[in-house]
C-alpha cells in the first residue's frame, strides 16, 4: 500500500474551509470510496490520519496518481499498515489530506496537462540537482586535466598514458556505468513494485557481490595481458613498454568503479541523484593531488603517479556511497548467485547492451588506434583527449544530467504501458538538450583556439599543442548536438526492454566510422590531418542519432516532430547570431596580443558572458519553447500552481 503527500497551497482557501469542515466531523460527509467507508484495519477516520482512497482502476484512467507522484517507492503513512506494501496488492493507493476523490482530480492530480508540467518540473529539477554537481565535477575535472596536460603536454608520454586509461575504461563501461546500470534500473525498479522490502535487498546483495567477482576476473586478467592488450589497440607512434606499465596499474580501477556504479544505479532507483552524481568529484581530487610534485617526484615519472591516483580516486568512489546504501536498507550480506531470477533477467538485459556500448567503445578504440598511427603527429592522442575533455564540460554540464534523470521515469511510463507519456518525456528532453548543445557546438568551432590557448596553453603545453587540439575539437564539436541526444534516445529504447534497435544501428555507425577513418587517413590526411578521428566519429553519431530517432517514431506513433522541427529551427536561427557575434569579438579582441594570463582569462570570460546573454536574449524574442517552458514552470511553482508534489522520493 502505497501513500504519497500532497501539500496544499494556503491560498487556496476553498480547499482549506472543506478539508477543514471534513477533519472536525461537519460539513459534507466523504464520498464514495474514501477511507470513512472502506478503511481497511477497521479503526475508522482519525482527525490526524486522513485518507482519500483511489482504486488502482481509477489511477490507470488518471496516470498522473502513479506515475506523476511516484507512487511506486512511497511508503504507507498509515503505520498500521506495514512500511513496505505496495498498491499493485491490495488494488489501492492513498493519499494523505482530507481530500475527496472529485476534488484531488479538480486540482489537476489526475489532468494530464497537469501531469506533464510536473513530470517536466521532476525532469528538470532532477537534472539541475545532477548539473549542479556535475558541473562542480567538471570543474575539477578540467584543474585535474589542466594539471596533466602541464605535466605531460602532447608528448609520446601523454599518448601513453590515454591508452593506458582508454583500455580499463572499455570493461567499465561494459560492466559497469554502461550496460550493467542501464539494465539493472529497469528491472530492479520493477522488483521494487512487486516484491517484498526484504526480497528487494537480497536481490541487490547477491548482485553487488556476483559483480565484484566479474569485475575482479577482469582486472587480473588485464593486468596479465596488458602486453598484448596495448599492442592491439594502439598504432606505430606510440610509447608501448610505458604504456603497458601504466595499463597495469590502472586496471585495478575497474574492480571498484563496478560496484560504485551498481551503488549509483541503487540510489538512483530511490530518487538519490546528488550523491551519485558527486561520485567522480572524489576520482577528480585524488588525481589532482597526485598531479603536485610533492607526491608525484616519489614516482619514476608523472605519468605513473597519475596513474596511481586513478586507482585511489576509483577506491573513493565506491566508498562514499557506502553509507547511503547502509541507511536505505544494503547489509552487503555475502552471497555470489548467478541463479537469482532477478540477475539472470539484468543479464539478458546486459548481453545486447554489451553489444551496443561495446560498438560505441570500440569506435573510440579504433579512432584511438587510428590517432596512433605512423602518419599522425606526436600526440594526436593527446591533442583528442583534451578535445574530447572539452567536449564533456559542456555534455557533462546538462546533457548527461537530462538523461539520468529520464531513465527511471522513461522505465516506470514504459512499464506502465503509457507510451504517450513516454514520447512527451523523450520528445522534451530532445528539445531541452538541443537548446544547450546547439549554441555550444558553434561556440565551439568559432572559440577553439582561445578556448584551448586559455584552459591549456601551460607548462608543457605549448602553442603547437594548441593548434593540434583545436583541430580535433573543431571535428568534434560538430557532431556535439547528435552525441548528446543519442544519449536519450538509446535510453528510450531501453526502457522499453528493447535492446536489439540500438545494437544493429551501433553496428552499422562502427563500420561507418572505420570506413571514414581510413577515407580520412589515407584519402584526406592532409585537409583534415589529426582531426580524421573526430569528424569520422562525428558523422557516424550524427547517423546514430536520426536512425534510432525514425525508428522510434515509426514504431510508437508521432512525437510532435513538427514541434521539434520548429524548435530546432528557431534554435539554430539564434545560435547562428551568437556564432557571428563570437567570431566578430574574438576578431576584434585579439587574444593573442595579450601575454598575460589573467587578461586573457578576462576577455575570454567577458565574451562567453556576452555570447550567452546574447542567445538567451535572441530565444526570448524569438519565443523558443525551452526557455518559456522553463521560465514558466518556475514561475508557477512560486505561485503554487499544480503543487501536489513528491513527499518521499
Amino acid at each position: 500500500m502505497l501513500c504519497v503527500v500532497a501539500r496544499t497551497h494556503p491560498r487556496t482557501h476553498a480547499r482549506n474551509r472543506w478539508r477543514g469542515a471534513w477533519q472536525r466531523g461537519i460539513g459534507h460527509a466523504p464520498r464514495r470510496g474514501s477511507a470513512r467507508r472502506q478503511d481497511p484495519v477497521g479503526r475508522g477516520v482519525q482527525d490526524s490520519d486522513i485518507h482519500a482512497r483511489i482504486s488502482c482502476r481509477q489511477a490507470q484512467e488518471q496516470p498522473s496518481c502513479a506515475s506523476r507522484l511516484g507512487l511506486w517507492s512511497s511508503k504507507s503513512a498509515n503505520p498500521r499498515l506495514g512500511n513496505h506494501k505496495f498498491a499493485n496488492r491490495q488494488n489501492v493507493c492513498y493519499v494523505k489530506h482530507a481530500f475527496p476523490v472529485k476534488l484531488l482530480f479538480s486540482l489537476g492530480l489526475g489532468v494530464p496537462e497537469r501531469r506533464r508540467l510536473t513530470d517536466k518540473k521532476h525532469i528538470l529539477k532532477s537534472a539541475s540537482i545532477i548539473s549542479l554537481v556535475t558541473i562542480v565535477s567538471r570543474v575539477l575535472g578540467y584543474v585535474r586535466d589542466q594539471r596533466i596536460t602541464t605535466l605531460l603536454g602532447t608528448t609520446l608520454s601523454a599518448d601513453a598514458y590515454v591508452l593506458a586509461y582508454r583500455i580499463p575504461n572499455l570493461f567499465r563501461r561494459l560492466v559497469a556505468e554502461g550496460s550493467m546500470t542501464a539494465s539493472f534500473i529497469p528491472v530492479f525498479s520493477s522488483y521494487m513494485q512487486e516484491a517484498s522490502k526484504e526480497k528487494v535487498w537480497d536481490f541487490a546483495n547477491r548482485l553487488f557481490w556476483t559483480l565484484a567477482l566479474v569485475a575482479a576476473v577482469i582486472s587480473i586478467l588485464g593486468m596479465v595481458f596488458s602486453p598484448a592488450v596495448v599492442s592491439f589497440f594502439s598504432g606505430a607512434n606510440v610509447a608501448r613498454a610505458q604504456a603497458v606499465d601504466l595499463n597495469r596499474i590502472i586496471f585495478p580501477y575497474l574492480f571498484f568503479i563496478a560496484l560504485a556504479a551498481l551503488a549509483m544505479g541503487i540510489l538512483n532507483c530511490f530518487h538519490i541523484f546528488g550523491l551519485p552524481a558527486a561520485t567522480p568529484v572524489m576520482l577528480n581530487v585524488a588525481m589532482i593531488l597526485f598531479t603536485f610534485g610533492i607526491v608525484w617526484h616519489h614516482f619514476k615519472d608523472a605519468a605513473t603517479s597519475i596513474a596511481v591516483g586513478v586507482l585511489v580516486g576509483g577506491v573513493l568512489q565506491f566508498l562514499i556511497q557506502v553509507p547511503t546504501l547502509v541507511q536505505k536498507g544494503m547489509k552487503f550480506s555475502f552471497g555470489i548467485s548467478f541463479k537469482h531470477p532477478a540477475i539472470q533477467e539484468v543479464a539478458r538485459l546486459m548481453l545486447p547492451r554489451l553489444f551496443g556500448i561495446g560498438i560505441g567503445q570500440i569506435n573510440l578504440l579504433i579512432d584511438t588506434k587510428f590517432a596512433t598511427a605512423a602518419l599522425m603527429p606526436a600526440g594526436s592522442l593527446a591533442a583528442l583527449y583534451v578535445a574530447d575533455r572539452v567536449m564533456e564540460l559542456v555534455l557533462g554540464g546538462y546533457a548527461i544530467a537530462v538523461a539520468t534523470a529520464i531513465l527511471p521515469m522513461m522505465s516506470h511510463q514504459a512499464a506502465a504501458k503509457d507510451y504517450e507519456s513516454l514520447k512527451k518525456t523523450l520528445s522534451f528532453s530532445i528539445r531541452l538538450v538541443a537548446f544547450i548543445t546547439i549554441p555550444a557546438a558553434l561556440g565551439l568551432m568559432v572559440l577553439r583556439e582561445p578556448i584551448i590557448r586559455v584552459l591549456f596553453q601551460h607548462g608543457v603545453f605549448n602553442a603547437a599543442s594548441t593548434r593540434l587540439t583545436a583541430r580535433a575539437l573543431l571535428y568534434y564539436a560538430i557532431g556535439l548536438p547528435a552525441l548528446a541526444t543519442v544519449k536519450l534516445v538509446v535510453p528510450a529504447f531501453y526502457s522499453t526492454k528493447d535492446t536489439k534497435t540500438p545494437v544493429i544501428v551501433a553496428s552499422i555507425s562502427l563500420v561507418i566510422n572505420i570506413a571514414l577513418n581510413i577515407l580520412f587517413l589515407e584519402v584526406f590526411f592532409n585537409k583534415v590531418q589529426n582531426g580524421g578521428p573526430a569528424l569520422a566519429t562525428a558523422l557516424a553519431t550524427f547517423f546514430d542519432f536520426f536512425a534510432l530517432l525514425i525508428i522510434f517514431r515509426l514504431r510508437y506513433g508521432s512525437m510532435g516532430m513538427m514541434e521539434v522541427a520548429r524548435s530546432f529551427a528557431k534554435i539554430s536561427l539564434c545560435a547562428g547570431i551568437m556564432g557571428v557575434a563570437c567570431w566578430i569579438g574574438n576578431h576584434y579582441t585579439a587574444f593573442t596580443m595579450h601575454s598575460r594570463f589573467l587578461i586573457q582569462l578576462l576577455v575570454f570570460a567577458g565574451l562567453m558572458t556576452g555570447a550567452t546573454l546574447l542567445y538567451l536574449a535572441l530565444a526570448w524574442v524569438f519565443r523558443c519553447h525551452e526557455i518559456q517552458e522553463v521560465y514558466g514552470i518556475a514561475v508557477r511553482r512560486r505561485a503554487g500552481v499544480g503543487e501536489g508534489g513528491y513527499a518521499e522520493l
